[in-house]
């Protein structure tokens, strides 16, 4: 185990027999799962994330850009993806008998964990139509462009705007559209314990009433024509799709949140792997 994960949380930590650890000197946080640790590489660009901001954009313009972006995704980012990064998914078949609850919509969650852990979501799900809430800055970063036309949405960046930025959700549910979060927060690069989760998912879920999905990605050693692609310390990826959970509308708000949330985080742990997690589903 390389220096910089062998700290107190993996020392926590007990895995099933099989379960792969990557190996690598990244630094993590002990005491708060959703600091920060990448860095968002700015291109100088200012936007207001404020009420002015479009945050369901239908100009022209957006949707000419959305499509293209759609066309790269499914041609070009997508089998770059399972190309790069070997990503297998695994557990579709849990999904197929609540397609019927799924006809007004679903909310996938999964682990924050790679560049492009929301490709292999759109990898699981192709051809569903997924809007995801992204952090302001990065709609100022080198990846705007990407994010912004496959469906992210930047979160203000004060009070002001937080009503159009939760009406944008609104439409989207009145839609039909799939929405995407993730809980965890923020991108911690080939983490294996699944951090503690804000609410935010759970609360969206049950207000719209719609499937909630979890999704976890774990790790295999790269080997083989993969290592042609990728430095030997990257591992594989394989996501996993667990079983719907359904809001129960009917209960109150604040149980089914906390009862979604930590339905969803036992789920997810399982997936991966972990015997013994870390982390609290929440803190």
């Amino acid at each position: 185990m390389g220096k910089g994960i062998d700290n107190l949380k993996y020392r926590e930590m007990e895995v099933r027999e099989g379960t792969f650890l990557p190996d690598n000197d990244i630094v993590y946080p002990e005491g708060d799962p959703y600091e920060h640790i990448v860095e968002v590489q700015y291109t100088g660009k200012q936007i207001a994330l404020d009420e002015t901001y479009p945050y369901l954009d239908n100009s022209f313009h957006y949707k000419i850009n959305r499509w293209i972006n759609t066309f790269l995704l499914y041609t070009v980012v997508m089998p770059m993806n399972r190309i790069r990064f070997g990503v297998k998914i695994e557990g579709k078949e849990k999904v197929k008998k609540f397609r019927k609850l799924m006809k007004n919509g679903a909310m996938t969650i999964c682990n924050h964990v790679y560049r492009l852990d929301m490709v292999c979501v759109f990898n699981a799900f192709p051809w569903r139509s997924i809007f995801f809430p992204i952090y302001g800055e990065h709609i100022m970063g080198k990846d705007s462009w990407f994010m912004r036309y496959a469906g992210g949405i930047p979160v203000p960046s004060g009070r002001n705007g937080m009503r159009e930025f939760n009406e944008a959700f609104d439409e989207l549910h009145r839609r039909k559209q799939w929405i995407h979060v993730f809980p965890e927060s923020c991108s911690w690069r080939h983490y294996v314990p699944i951090r503690s989760f804000q609410k935010g998912a759970f609360t969206m879920a049950y207000r719209y009433g719609i499937p909630l999905i979890p999704c976890a990605i774990s790790y295999r050693p790269r080997t083989g024509i993969f290592k042609l692609f990728e430095k030997p310390d990257v591992p594989l990826m394989t996501l996993h799709i667990g079983t719907p959970l359904i809001p129960d509308t009917a209960k109150p708000r604040k149980d089914e949140v906390a009862r979604l949330l930590k339905e969803a985080h036992a789920q997810m742990v399982e997936m991966v792997g972990i015997k013994k997690n870390p982390w609290p589903a929440e803190m």
